[in-house]
């Protein structure tokens, strides 16, 4: 995957299904809400798994990989799947990812490592939700300056 030119706002728009298209735009607001200084791109290209994707990535990091070359990845990822929403949440405390920490409290979720999944933005806390995403913003540092 990588950082195309296309904005978030020009993807977000292009989503068909007005419900689904206002449930994406309640996340994004919210996602961004909760960590205004970073940086909002949309991420394109084959996800794992094989499949083709759009991301809208909130803040950068650098991500170790246990094998090979660290890559600059999205600290926050927001998805949407054939039949649920997608955060990925690639922030880590005591050990553990925040999604995992959350888990109990987020409501309708699953969470695998960095991911949290759910059918519909009304069966999440978004309360809980965003005080996760404003944890993940204090525990990483600043995005990097883009040349």
């Amino acid at each position: 995957m990588e950082i195309v030119d296309r904005s978030p706002d020009e993807y977000l728009d292009s989503i068909g299904d007005e419900k689904i298209r206002s449930q994406m735009r309640e996340l994004d607001a919210l996602v961004a809400g909760a960590m205004p200084a970073r940086r909002r791109v949309l991420w394109e290209g084959v996800f794992w798994g094989g499949t083709q994707q759009s991301i809208v990535g909130y803040g950068d990091i650098v991500q170790p990989r246990p094998s090979g070359e660290s890559v600059e990845w999205f600290l926050v990822g927001l998805a949407r799947q054939r039949r649920h929403f997608s955060l990925y949440v690639n922030a880590v405390a005591d050990g553990a990812y925040l999604g995992q920490q959350y888990a109990d409290r987020l409501g309708r979720a699953k969470v695998g490592a960095a991911s949290v999944t759910f059918s519909r933005v009304t069966g999440v806390d978004l309360d809980v939700l965003q005080e996760m995403l404003g944890r993940a913003d204090q525990l990483t540092p600043p995005d990097r300056p883009r040349s």
